[in-house]
């Protein structure tokens, strides 16, 4: 049998990698709901993957993360804590139901948000819960009328989160009681975020609002043509935000007024505010950059695949994880031009967002294969990327087609015993690069 190159297909059992990329140099980290900036982060330069962990449990829910342990929220309804340095697991737990908007942790908790009663109910009824970040164990829980949907935010006192009955929420997060909450007819999909005294939340209705974090006041709202699909980005007192109608927009806090709005190609998923303007990734599969003031074009960079998630970005770049493709990009935020590359094994079918863990950089991609697939990838020696991925059945034609790969191309595989590997790899691939 000669071994060939297959794409990556749509079939029964989905298989979640997540990838920690290892940064080549990082020192301290800042990273919130409204700025992505890591400080010292270089991403233009080479990339490795420290460690893969897998499951057939897979969500499209961006994992939470501290300075040494990654929580990843599992279909099932277990949340997974995973060491960050190693990839080791440090326990689970089972958090009663299904995940309906991404975890967020801080300095104590893991704060998690589930659909309880019955699935048949429009909105489901939901759970709010504090898990110890240590052992896993539930610390309170509280019940909802609707689950929160999306994302999380929380700030020193409060935890936020929206649903889409139209119910915005700031809870103790020490207790889970309800400090405040509004109502409002619109449906809430979009993950709030927190600066300063204000907490952002985005509508399917296109309003953003702003409110007052202690109280629930509202500060000031503004209402786009389209649904807010990301977290507003805030930066100097003004709000940056992108809309469904293809616009991203800045609204000046101090002013209370729009300063400019700029169309895309196509519905604009996130905004990030960097230090010389503004990233916003559309549906037109391009990423933008708009000068801070004017929402002028500096440069757009067209990426491989859609772009679903917010960007990780440093001083000198950003890194995207476009939709069905098999690399992580990097473009240079000077001029858009792609920098780094890094390939990531699979086709990348998961809408989760890359995040950043202390010196490491966590990627969840989604591939998809069949239970009776077995694949095994080359690994170029001098670069540690990918060269091919051969899927057969015999382990025989696995080691030749390995070795004939490997004279043309300085390929080998990453592993001894290739037919103890193909027989390992019948539902995973578990190969980590250093």
């Amino acid at each position: 049998m000669q071994a060939s190159r297959k794409k990556f297909r749509h079939l029964a059992t989905r298989n979640t990698s997540l990838l920690l990329v290892l940064v080549a140099t990082v020192s301290a980290v800042i990273c919130s709901a409204t700025t992505r900036i890591e400080d010292g982060l270089t991403l233009s330069q080479p990339l490795t993957i420290a460690w893969r962990y897998q499951t057939d449990q897979t969500t499209d829910l961006t994992p939470a993360a501290d300075a040494h342990t990654v929580f990843i929220p599992m279909s099932s309804g277990v949340l997974v804590a995973l060491n960050a340095a190693d990839g080791k697991l440090v326990w689970k737990a089972e958090a009663g139901g299904t995940f309906s908007a991404a975890p967020i942790a801080d300095e104590r908790s893991v704060f998690v948000a589930q659909r309880s009663g019955d699935p048949d109910r429009k909105p489901a009824s939901g759970t709010l819960s504090a898990l110890s970040k240590t052992t896993g164990v539930t610390l309170w829980m509280g019940t909802l009328p609707a689950a929160l949907s999306s994302g999380l935010a929380v700030d020193s006192v409060s935890l936020f989160g929206a649903s889409p009955d139209g119910h915005v929420y700031a809870f103790d997060k020490r207790t889970g009681r309800v400090l405040w909450s509004n109502q409002y007819e619109e449906e809430f999909l979009a993950p709030p975020s927190v600066a300063g005294d204000h907490v952002y939340f985005g509508s399917n209705a296109g309003t953003v609002r702003a409110l007052n974090v202690k109280t629930g006041k509202l500060e000031w709202q503004y209402k786009t043509g389209g649904a807010i699909q990301g977290p507003v980005a805030v930066a100097d007192n003004i709000a940056y935000f992108g809309s469904a109608d293809g616009n991203v927009y800045a609204f000046s806090e101090t002013r209370s007024k729009l300063l400019w709005h700029r169309r895309t190609g196509a519905a604009v998923q996130a905004v990030t505010a960097v230090p010389n303007g503004v990233l916003a990734a559309s549906l037109d599969n391009f990423a933008y950059l708009l000068s801070l003031n004017k929402g002028a074009l500096i440069w757009r960079r067209q990426l491989p695949g859609r772009i679903l998630s917010r960007p990780i970005t440093a001083a000198d770049a950003a890194l995207f994880t476009p939709f069905s493709t098999d690399q992580a990009i990097v473009l240079n935020l000077r001029d858009g031009k792609t920098v780094n590359t890094l390939m990531l094994g699979e086709e990348n079918s998961s809408a989760a967002a890359p995040i950043s863990v202390d010196s490491l950089v966590l990627i969840k991609s989604r591939m998809d294969c069949s239970p009776s697939q077995r694949l095994v990838r080359a690994l170029d020696k001098k670069s540690s990327g990918l060269c091919d991925v051969y899927d057969v059945t015999e382990p025989r034609a696995v080691a030749s087609g390995i070795r004939a790969h490997a004279g043309r191309s300085r390929c080998i595989l990453r592993n001894s015993g290739l037919i103890e590997t193909v027989e390992s790899l019948s539902r995973s691939l578990l190969l980590a690069v250093r």
